[in-house]
């Protein structure tokens, strides 16, 4: 297969992009490298992409540019002719979306009506892309199902992501696109984000300085592991989305339609509690952390929790790596790219 990874200097983009490269697919990434935090790391990761093409003979090639950019995205299919399309670029984070707004209406909205429109013209066979669990906003309701209401997000990082929910269903209605929309769970592990708490956690219990835990720490997360994660989205890309044929207007199922559509949530199912996670990096660090106790911030929701049934059912998905085990392996990755 040929399949082009949007987002491959980001953290899930390009661990999916090395694991597809190790199967043997031939790997088409783009990505636009921008500094909503450290190039350094997305230049080092791009940097592993290319020795691992290199040991495998796996055919892989780079386009260093933005989604947004809508001649660039119809040159690259153009190209490249991509069989399938992994999405994974777009403007992450909760918290900035309160300082810039207009950089998540680009990429997340702009840039991906781009692919969808790339998509339909080149004749892929099917469009995976990036949710989020922040689509569940306002409700309350334990475990999230793909089943429930998503109507009432809580800032516009999800109002984003759900709006590319919508936008998938309408070109697989209007044009048979098969689209698969993947709502992550708090992911981590080696390689991650530096503005996600785990890694702001570990550097800050490294360096002996404080980590700050808002809502005094009363959170619990379904943080999932990284591997875990590609498997599901991996697997979820082999198989092409496909009509319900149960579906009724009647009483409408929002994680599926008489389109090729599908939409799974994917994470460990597990949740856990902030303190529990953060005990987790002190035992694996080997020192204690210093806390600081805050107040909410605006945005935030209180728990995530993922029921992935239907991912398991549709693909097998079955997250094996608990919050112990990843916890000790990001903080072994940590300390080899540091150098500690």
């Amino acid at each position: 297969m040929k399949i082009l990874v949007t987002g491959t200097a980001g953290f899930i983009g390009f661990h999916v992009a090395r694991r597809l490269l190790e199967r043997g697919d031939t790997v088409v990434g783009i990505d636009s490298v921008n500094d909503y935090y450290d190039q350094a790391l997305k230049e080092a990761r791009l940097a592993e992409l290319d020795k691992v093409a290199r040991s495998t003979n796996a055919g892989y090639g780079f386009i260093r540019g933005d989604i947004v950019d809508t001649a660039l995205v119809n040159a690259c299919f153009a190209e490249h002719a991509p069989d399938r399309v992994i999405h994974l670029a777009a403007q992450a984070g909760v918290r900035y979306s309160l300082e810039n707004p207009m950089s998540y209406v680009q990429t997340n909205v702009v840039g991906f009506a781009n692919m969808l429109e790339a998509c339909r013209h080149s004749g892929v066979a099917h469009l995976t892309y990036a949710s989020t669990s922040s689509v569940y906003g306002a409700n309350t309701q334990m475990p999230y199902s793909e089943h429930h209401c998503v109507g009432h997000p809580l800032q516009l990082y999800a109002a984003t992501k759900r709006s590319n929910e919508l936008m998938a269903h309408s070109y697989s209605h209007l044009f048979r696109l098969p689209t698969t929309g993947l709502r992550f769970f708090t992911v981590y592990g080696p390689w991650g984000r530096p503005d996600m708490a785990p890694m702001k956690f570990a550097r800050a219990i490294f360096a002996g300085e404080p980590i700050e835990l808002y809502n005094n720490g009363d959170h619990s997360r379904d943080f999932t592991f990284i591997d875990d994660i590609v498997s599901g989205i991996v697997a979820a890309s082999d198989q092409p989305a496909e009509p319900d044929p149960d579906w009724s207007g009647d009483a409408p199922d929002p994680a599926t339609s008489q389109a090729p559509f599908r939409i799974y949530n994917i994470g460990n199912s597990t949740p856990v509690q902030l303190m529990d996670f953060v005990g987790a990096l002190e035992e694996a660090i080997g020192r204690p952390a210093q806390r600081v106790m805050l107040p909410p911030q605006p945005g935030d929701t209180h728990a995530t929790w993922a029921d992935v049934s239907s991912l398991k059912s549709a693909v097998g998905y079955t997250p094996k790596v608990s919050v112990r085990q990843g916890v000790a392996r990001f903080v072994d990755w940590y300390r080899g790219y540091h150098g500690l």
